[in-house]
């Protein structure tokens, strides 16, 4: 099981900024981020207004009218207007919420650049994820790879174990352990239901829970902690940037756990994760 709650997004535009620094190429950028509301919208449609038209030689928009009448002015403004509209992710009723969009230059550049490889897009790792993630102790195991440029807080397993009665939801176990069965005699004459066997641990699970609850002893404790199942389900609010998502995503997209297999879906979902994280290398013919 994978369940992701409170996601947050955001630098793109600090990153798309230092993503054009090497060419000093910060004019020839057309991208729109962290719309929010109508009056934000038209103060950013005029800049980049402003750039455009600096771009193309017609000067700022303070002094267009200079360089073009106003009639061909006009045309060239609702021209770029209806661009931005038809192309981005925002839509002309709000409220606003806050946006990403990726204008074609932009975009063109930062392919090339993850195409070129990881020296070469440093801009996404400044593209920055922060979210909560709920899942087994043995899928956060193999999380703990990826260290580099991640931070996570854990619900803590030392001290709120205890609090609450364990229960048969507070795991990831398949449906399809009801199908199985296993030998518990030398002689295979027994048959015993994996399902049985999770229910058992459970109880005892639950049981020295209770005794230490009672007690305070802390061998009952220790015990538990040592019999709980891999499968117990823990959250931790997560932190990393698109270029551990783009590692995390070619490495197990295709990984033999479900829950692997179902958070790089859940990648493929973000803001530009099919042009940008998901972005396949090109062959060499």
């Amino acid at each position: 099981m994978i369940e992701t709650d409170y996601l947050s997004i955001y630098n793109f535009s600090n990153a798309i900024y230092g993503m054009r620094n090497p060419l000093e190429s910060w004019t020839q950028s057309d991208s729109l981020f962290g719309i929010e509301d109508v009056d934000e919208l038209n103060l950013r449609l005029i800049e980049t207004r402003n750039k455009w038209m600096a771009y193309n030689g017609y000067g700022n928009l303070e002094d267009c009218e200079e360089n073009l009448d106003s009639i061909h002015w006009m045309e060239e403004a609702s021209r770029i207007d209806d661009w931005l509209w038809n192309s981005s992710l925002l839509e002309k009723d709000g409220p606003y919420e806050v946006r990403y969009y990726f204008g074609p230059k932009d975009l063109k550049l930062a392919q090339s650049l993850i195409r070129a490889g990881a020296d070469e897009s440093k801009f996404m790792r400044q593209i920055f994820i922060n979210i909560d993630i709920t899942a087994p102790l043995y899928w956060w195991k193999e999380m703990d790879t990826y260290k580099v440029g991640t931070t996570s807080n854990s619900t803590s397993t030392m001290h709120k174990l205890t609090s609450d009665p364990i229960i048969f939801d507070d795991f990831s176990f398949d449906q399809e352990n009801s199908e199985l069965s296993i030998d518990i005699t030398q002689d295979g004459e027994y048959q015993y239901n994996v399902l049985d066997v999770t229910k058992d641990i459970l109880a005892g699970c639950e049981g020295l829970r209770q005794k230490f609850v009672e007690t305070g002893d802390k061998r009952y404790w220790r015990a538990l902690i040592q019999l709980l199942p891999e499968s117990y389900n823990q959250t931790r609010t997560w932190t990393a940037n698109y270029a551990v998502l783009r590692n995390i995503y070619f490495a197990r997209r295709n990984h033999k756990l479900q829950e692997w297999r179902d958070f790089c879906k859940w990648i493929e979902t973000l803001p530009y994760a099919k042009e940008l994280i998901c972005l396949e290398e090109k062959k060499d013919k």
